[in-house]
This record gives C-alpha cells, structure tokens and sequence, in this order.
C-alpha cells in the first residue's frame, strides 16, 4: 500500500457509506443499495464509478437533481417493450428497477426493449449486464447523460458529447461471462476526477485544452478549483476527447440519439440538471438456438481467444470481464485501495451531516483487510 492510500474493507465500507446516505435522508434499504452499488465498483476497478461520488450524489440531493425514495414510472408497456422514466431517483435503485423489468419480459417473451428516461447516474453500466447474465440472458446497453457536456466530437474544440457508454453482456453457461463496458470518451470523466483527488493520471491526449491541444491536466475539464469545493467537470476550458478517433465519436453521437432522443430523455445539452437515459436490449438465447448449441459456441471461442499467445508471457490475452474478475477477488481480500483525498472527501461529507469524524472511521473498520 502506497503512503498516499488507505485500504478499507469492502463491508466496512458499505457500513459506512450507508450511514452518510441516512444521514442525508435516505431509507435504510436505498442507502445500502447505493453504498452496495458504488463499493461493487470499486471491487471491480472501476474507481471512477464507486465511493468517489459519493460527494457528487450529495452535492446533487442538495441542489434537488437527485432524490431519494422515487420510483420508476411506466410511461409506456407494450408486448415485449417498455418505456420508463426514473423521475431522477438514484440510478443504484431505478437502475434495478428497470433491468429487472427487462430481465422478467425477456424470460417470459425471449426478447425485451427497455427505454429508460430521467434516471439519476446509474454507475457502472457493465453491473446491469452482469445482472442480466445471471438471468440467462445476453443484454445491450446504449446510455447518454443529458445536459453533462464533457466530450469534443472528433476534430473538434468544443463539448457537443457526453461520455455516453456501451455496454454488451454475453452469457457464457460454461464459463466466464463476456462483459464488455466502456466511455465512448477516451477516459470517463470519473478516472479524470480520481485522477484530480490524488489517483491514477489519465493517458496524456484524454483531454485537450481550449485550443484544442492534447492535455491530461484534470483542470482542463474542471477549472481552477478551492479546496473545500466539489468539482465540477463544467467548468474547465477544455474538454474530454472521444476514443478512436471518428469511430468513436460517431458511437457517442448513437448513444445520444437511442439512450437520448428516442427515450425522451434527451440528447446531451448545456445545462446542470444531469440525468441519464438508457436504451436496453435484452435476449434469451433459447429462442434463436435451433440446435447450434449457442453455449458451446460462445465457451469454445472465449477460451480460443484467451490462448492466443500473448507479446507478453506475463500477460495473457484476456476478454472484456477478466480484468474486473481479477480485481474483485484481490481486493475481496486485500481491501479497498482508496487515495487518501479521496478518504477524506467522503469523510468530510459525512462531517457535514454532523455525523462524527471518529464515529465514521469506526463503521470502516468493521471488517479490516488482511495485512
């Protein structure tokens, strides 16, 4: 463990951001669904999505874009189809909601079409095709966050993109499932804002400042910042950049018009109200499988792609999944690698609730890693 890092155990960690939830108006069961959710990610390595928002939810439940105890709306129910709004509830919560209507219409009928709108940040996408997986399906995710401009569309020099991720859950009967989840932005602006408290710097050229010039300073998306104020990837003069050039930027703009336009929730604009919109696709393989023996397929072309030889002996050829995989069983037993920064920004915000600073640091300690 480095110096600059604390390590908390996983459950001590839930215990605690829990509490902070409470503390700020949750019920016992949401607050535990959200903690669950954001600590899930950082188990998994995708530190972006986990307890470093936790600041962020809070900052948003005070300016009312967030809100606790809501439920989705059925706008929409059709034979196979749904179109539902989040009602800006937290995503841990109206996420479930809505892929576990997925989930049960594709059981029932082989195939579903979700439509989310209005939904609070729904964190880590690739969570919600594990979810399907574990149902026996093989599920697609295209999302946007409204009014969160972050991205520059390839050659240019200004935000017209949000980070937009694409997800694709693929079960696997005999093995490991394929969970592929990813920014359409080079880096999600949550890596920046690790980055930004103390964490992993992002790839030099994620970002570009104002002229449009490679960067991989945080403050190029957040501005000159005080030290007890929450960072807002708005103001900075700069912009994230899309992955893969035109490519890329082409799949964000997808994002925007089928988890955007066509659920009602929203193509990115200006703006401070965030919210995201979902498009989810979800399939048994049982209706397509005349014979094929789709499970066998899909096991035997994972495992030949994973034995291909690797240009690294020490590194073998994974898929979209192992690396999650791996992390989530080190970390089960090590703990939680958190940037002191970043500690002290939850912690702090529990202070502000008046809650106690010792009393918090006590919950975390609920189940101590391993030396």
């Amino acid at each position: 463990m480095q110096e600059s890092e604390h390590l908390v155990a996983p459950a001590g960690m839930i215990a605690m951001v829990s509490r902070i939830f409470i503390a700020a108006g949750a019920s016992k069961n949401e607050a535990h669904a959200i903690a669950s959710n954001l600590v899930e990610a950082n188990l998994s390595g995708h530190d972006s999505h986990g307890v470093v928002r936790v600041p962020r939810y809070l900052m948003w439940v005070q300016t009312g874009n967030l809100k606790f105890g809501r439920s989705i709306t059925t706008v929409l129910n059709g034979n196979g189809f749904a179109l539902l709004d989040g009602n800006k509830g937290f995503g841990q919560t109206i996420g479930r909601q809505a892929v576990d209507i997925g989930t049960e219409t594709a059981r029932k009928n082989g195939i579903a079409l979700v439509a989310l709108r209005r939904s609070g940040h729904l964190g880590r996408i690739g969570h919600w095709a594990e979810v399907a997986c574990d149902a026996g399906l093989v599920s697609v995710h295209f999302v946007n966050a409204a009014q969160s401009l972050l991205v520059a569309p390839y050659g240019g020099a200004e935000r017209r993109i949000s980070t937009a991720p694409v997800c694709i859950g693929v079960l696997n009967p005999g093995g490991d499932n394929f969970i592929l989840d990813f920014a359409t932005s080079a880096v999600a602006e949550g890596k920046v804002m690790v980055a930004l408290r103390g964490g992993k710097p992002v790839p030099f050229g994620a970002l570009v400042d104002s002229n449009g010039q490679p960067s991989n300073d945080p403050k190029v998306l957040y501005g000159n910042l005080e030290d007890n104020v929450e960072p807002n990837p708005r103001l900075g003069p700069g912009a994230l950049v899309a992955m893969g050039d035109h490519k890329g930027s082409g799949l964000a703009l997808a994002c925007e018009l089928l988890a955007g336009a066509l659920t009602g929730s929203g193509p990115v604009s200006p703006g401070t109200e965030m919210h995201n919109g979902m498009l989810s696709i979800y399939l048994k393989p049982e209706i397509i499988d005349d014979g094929h023996d789709f499970g066998a397929a899909v096991g035997n072309y994972i495992e030949y792609v994973r034995s291909a030889r690797p240009v690294d002996p020490e590194r073998p050829v994974l898929i979209p999944g192992d690396p999650e995989r791996r992390t989530r069983a080190t970390r089960k037993i090590n703990g939680l690698p958190l940037p002191t920064k970043t500690w002290n920004k939850i912690i702090n915000a529990g202070v502000a609730l008046n809650l106690k600073r010792d009393e918090l640091e006590e919950i975390a300690k609920m189940e101590e890693p391993r030396p």
